[in-house]
């Protein structure tokens, strides 16, 4: 059921009974989704329309929960490793780092330095791929069908460097515990560098295209403020709260492997609405180049595993996490280990989650029309939120 024309009908399911109970006298009940296109995967929002206008909203979660903190418990610290490429199919290697390095802190084990730079370089690559699929479909939420074809032109030049080193288009498990699964080849180094080039060259295309129209403008400056406040209790990250004006980057306030050798900017700008967490993804792909520029000039030689990465894990009693900057903000892998082959608990702190929940605030009094809006510049990924 897309709409309900009549809000005060007791039917239908426990969420649509429960809009119905309290929606006021002839406003409309919507249901954006499960399946409706503006969401990006299986997510469902109730709206209650006044007019065109949304009085309230509320996300319904579950319909895609597939228990990947619980498969942690049943499976051993090596097979755990690929579930990490489906929680965010977008930023599968952010994830991969996040599980590697909190069971590499937990055990002590040392990573080599040329497979650290190699993780720099995939997950950087990785973060452009998502955030080109994220700026296409925007676009395309908002009426414009052109953009999302330049992206996709990229996105597969960068997928086909990607399955050269990893073996896979889409959710990768390429990290290991102690390195990563094999060394990056000179084909791909001449082919990342050859798309670096051309890429630098791209933006500008992408700015005269799409930026500066104002088309675009119209949909997105002024729309969906998010104050800082409002972020912070809700514990957004990312873009999203760059995009209100806060410096917060784990490769910055919490530095990890080797990011802190690589002089790049983190971008940030203080409108707060649609149109300033467009810019924050808009420029963090130019600093991804940059980063992936200097870790390929300053790549050292040695292994891309530590040989004393153990083939069977039985980690010590103990706990670990780790954070890690994703596409969509700050990912965080907590841990625990009784002494046995498996995990006892893997606990997954998902950025998309806290960043959905800002939308019931920020959608009260906007067009539903702006509401789509909105959703489209939190850059959701939902197997991340029904994790």
């Amino acid at each position: 059921m897309l709409f309900d024309t009549q809000p005060h009908q007791q039917d239908g399911d426990f969420y649509t009974r429960s809009f119905q109970t309290e929606a006021k006298e002839g406003n409309l009940i919507l249901n954006m989704g499960p399946q409706h296109p503006s969401t990006h995967g299986v997510l469902r929002i109730i709206v209650e329309l006044e007019g065109e206008y949304v009085r309230r909203a509320e996300p319904v979660l579950g319909y895609i929960h597939r228990m990947q903190e619980k498969m942690g418990e049943v499976k051993t610290w090596q097979q755990y490793l690929p579930n990490m490429g489906r929680v965010d199919y977008l930023h599968a290697l952010a994830w991969n780092w996040g599980y590697v390095g909190a069971v590499e802190r937990l055990i002590g084990l040392e990573v080599p330095e040329r497979a650290e730079f190699i993780r720099v370089i995939t997950c950087e690559l990785n973060r452009i791929n998502s955030h080109l699929l994220w700026w296409g479909a925007y676009l395309l939420d908002l009426g414009a069908f052109t953009p999302i074809m330049y992206a996709f032109a990229d996105r597969e030049e960068v997928m086909d460097m990607l399955q050269i080193v990893t073996g896979s288009r889409l959710t990768y498990c390429y990290y290991r515990i102690g390195g990563v699964s094999n060394d990056i080849t000179p084909e791909f180094i001449d082919q990342l560098k050859r798309f670096c080039t051309h890429f630098k060259a791209r933006l500008p295309l992408f700015r005269d295209l799409v930026t500066d129209n104002m088309i675009l403008r119209y949909r997105t400056e002024g729309i969906g403020h998010m104050s800082l406040d409002v972020i912070q209790r809700y514990g957004a990250t990312g873009p999203v709260i760059r995009g209100s004006g806060e410096p917060y980057d784990i490769r910055r306030v919490e530095p990890y492997s080797v990011y802190d050798r690589f002089d790049f900017d983190i971008p940030v700008f203080h409108e707060a609405d649609a149109f300033a967490r467009y810019m924050v993804r808009m420029h963090e792909m130019e600093q991804s180049v940059r980063i992936i520029e200097q870790a390929l000039e300053q790549l050292p030689d040695g292994p891309v595993m530590n040989p004393k990465a153990p083939l069977q894990l039985a980690s010590p009693p103990g706990e670990a996490y780790f954070a890690v900057e994703s596409a969509r903000g700050k990912v965080g892998v907590y841990v625990v280990s009784d002494g046995g082959p498996k995990p006892y608990r893997v606990k997954l702190r998902a950025p998309s989650f806290s960043n959905l929940h800002l939308f019931a605030e920020v959608s009260k009094g906007v067009l539903l029309s702006d509401a789509v809006s909105i959703l489209g510049s939190l850059d959701l990924v939902i197997p991340e939120i029904d994790r």
